[in-house]
């Protein structure tokens, strides 16, 4: 019989949308901005677009909103091993894990986001491999799945074919990304299911010709937003935008930008929804090595945000440096309408008047 131990962190995520650039420490914050529990329901709608069965499979989980909310309402064989309290908490993450190691799991599936990653690599340390449904906000270790569809059929196939590789959980140090600084650490290499559908960990480029590339992608869309609205995301390549047309933007938040001025900074999805139109355009960098365009990082820009700007209103850009580690783009929106309507071949500002083509997919 093949072992599952399956846990959801029930709170991840929910800082995204709401402007919080994570939710650690911030839960309470984040319910009192409007934010709802995401996770779990991602989940679900993952195992539900797989459409997987898991024959001959046994998930070992967690009481309640931890786990067998989400078994229960797939329909596989479960048995629960660990009640949590409540409020859960990290500790009970680490509980888990551990009560999974004890009864013999052969993988370990969790949903959550890259600080759930880390608790639950700090317990296994490479015991059996991890896999991770994206559910947080940022997802920049490399044993997340590209998607919650992509990551239950991971699992499904990892029993076939038990290849695994080693991966980086990183984390980003969230108090100093809401104070606007990028302070990603490394915590561990882990093993993860060795399948084409996990991301890479995410990479930052630096040196002169890629500042210089930066530069000339910004001058261009500096003079671009001269008329009109637009909603600037995260990154320091739109950074350099808002630095071109001499505003004081929000290196890691969502802006918005009337005639080349900023008239709204760090502004969450329900903001954003009462700010922008039809007419209103997006100007988005796809984030390094996992090439993420929607769905990591960036969740104020929602499915509701993208369906009120339209999808064609979307304007990537990405130094060539970026370009020539990703294969084509990513989209995780959470909605598969909207997911549909970004796919196909898209042109990515690379330069000063320059683009390039790129095939968008859902994740």
């Amino acid at each position: 019989m093949q072992r599952i131990g399956f846990l959801v962190n029930p709170v991840a995520g929910m800082g995204g949308r709401v402007g919080l650039k994570g939710t650690d420490g911030l839960v309470e914050e984040a319910r009192s901005r409007g934010a709802e529990p995401l996770a779990g329901k991602r989940a679900l709608r993952g195992f539900r677009e797989h459409g997987g069965t898991f024959r001959g499979t046994v998930f070992l989980t967690c009481g309640g909103e931890m786990g067998v909310e989400v078994l229960e309402e797939a329909g596989v064989e479960y048995e629960v091993v660990y009640e949590p309290g409540e409020p859960t908490t990290a500790g009970d993450t680490l509980e888990a894990c551990g009560e999974f190691l004890r009864r013999g799991v052969d993988v370990v599936l969790f949903c959550g986001g890259d600080g759930t990653a880390r608790d639950v690599h700090s317990v296994v340390e490479g015991e059996v491999p991890i896999l991770g449904i994206p559910a947080g906000v940022k997802m920049q270790s490399g044993v997340f799945a590209t998607s919650p569809a992509r990551s239950w059929e991971v699992a499904d196939d990892f029993f076939a074919h038990g290849a695994v590789r080693e991966a980086e959980v990183v984390d980003v140090d969230e108090e100093a990304y809401r104070a606007g600084r990028l302070e990603t650490r490394i915590y561990g290499v882990a093993l993860t299911p060795d399948e084409p559908h996990i991301q890479g960990s995410k990479s930052v480029y630096v040196g002169g010709s890629e500042e210089e590339d930066k530069g000339r992608i910004a001058r261009f869309l500096a003079e671009v937003m001269q008329e009109g609205r637009f909603v600037l995301g995260p990154g320091s390549t739109t950074a350099a935008i808002a630095e071109e047309l001499g505003q004081e933007g929000t290196l890691l938040g969502v802006d918005l930008y009337e005639d080349g001025e900023l008239v709204a900074s760090d502004l969450p999805e329900e903001r954003l929804l009462e700010l922008v139109d039809s007419e209103t355009r997006v100007v988005v960098s796809p984030i390094g090595a996992q090439g993420f365009l929607f769905g990591r990082g960036n969740q104020q820009i929602s499915a509701k945000v993208l369906r009120a700007v339209r999808p064609e209103n979307v304007i990537v850009v990405a130094t060539p440096q970026k370009m020539r580690g990703v294969d084509g783009l990513l989209v995780d929106t959470g909605d598969p309408d909207v997911d549909r309507e970004l796919e196909g071949e898209r042109r990515v500002v690379v330069g000063y008047r320059l683009a390039q083509r790129v095939g968008v997919c859902r994740a």
